[in-house]
């Protein structure tokens, strides 16, 4: 089985890069995280898993990422979840089963949240939500955020590459997505895959996250060396035997 790859058109927004495969139900949903895109190692051997079994799966990016059309610094959460559910509303139906890596994530949580009697399972690795306001905003000293609100736009530097930029617009539209504040409805079954020497985003979110969604079929899973990528060969075979269960679970 060969992915389908495409280049989406849409009136008046970026177009968005996809693959898609066929297959059976439910469709595995990739969603990369911040200045990420799906042609990373977990998105690459979802895929490949998926091919093998006849599964179906559909991955992309967000505007302003990867080879989809669009300006990064125009990005925020809400035009990345929109993005997401445009593509997997034109791109797919039936059940689906969301994997989202880091900011992924939090996009994943949202388009459950969005479409929830489509939602058959879950995966967070290293999932982020809520990282504008507390992993960026509250880490920004004093004169950070002054510039910040003063520009519109700071440069933060990466550990996997060139600097990126921060806009107030990213941070300031954020907000009105937050989810850790209160309970999150979402009760179809969630595994949380997360390192503990994970130096971007702390484990301690994925107990928070788990703590907080509604449903009680929810484990979290944690890999004492792994790093925020999760993309060792032993980190990949234990996303894809997490998928593999769940897909179990639902029928696969």
């Amino acid at each position: 089985m060969h992915e389908e790859r495409g280049r989406w058109e849409r009136a008046g927004q970026p177009p968005l890069a996809y693959a898609r495969l066929p297959g059976r139900a439910p469709t595995v949903v990739f969603l990369p995280g911040f200045a990420s895109d799906m042609e990373g190692e977990k998105a690459r051997m979802l895929a490949s898993v998926c091919a093998a079994r006849g599964q179906a799966m559909l991955r992309f990016d967000y505007s302003g990422h990867g080879a989809s059309g669009g300006r990064f610094e125009e990005g925020t959460i809400g035009r990345w979840r929109d993005d997401a559910l445009a593509m997997i509303d034109a791109q797919s139906d039936g059940p689906l089963v969301l994997v989202g890596s880091s900011m992924g994530g939090w996009i994943a949580l949202l388009v459950a949240l969005a479409r929830p009697s489509r939602l058959a399972g879950l995966i967070g690795i290293a999932a982020a939500p809520d990282f504008t306001e507390e992993l960026i905003w509250a880490s920004l000293p004093f004169a950070a955020r002054e510039t910040l609100m003063h520009t519109g736009k700071i440069l933060a530097p990466s550990a996997y590459g060139p600097p990126y930029p921060i806009t107030r617009a990213l941070i300031e539209e954020g907000r009105q997505h937050l989810l850790l504040a209160g309970p999150i409805a979402i009760t179809s079954p969630v595994r949380l895959l997360h390192g503990q020497a994970d130096p971007d985003v702390p484990w301690a979110i994925s107990l928070r996250l788990a703590e907080r969604i509604a449903g009680e079929d929810v484990v979290v899973t944690l890999v004492k060396d792994g790093d925020h990528r999760l993309s060792r060969p032993a980190d990949l075979a234990l996303l894809r035997q997490t998928l593999f269960a769940l897909l179990g679970e639902n029928g696969g």
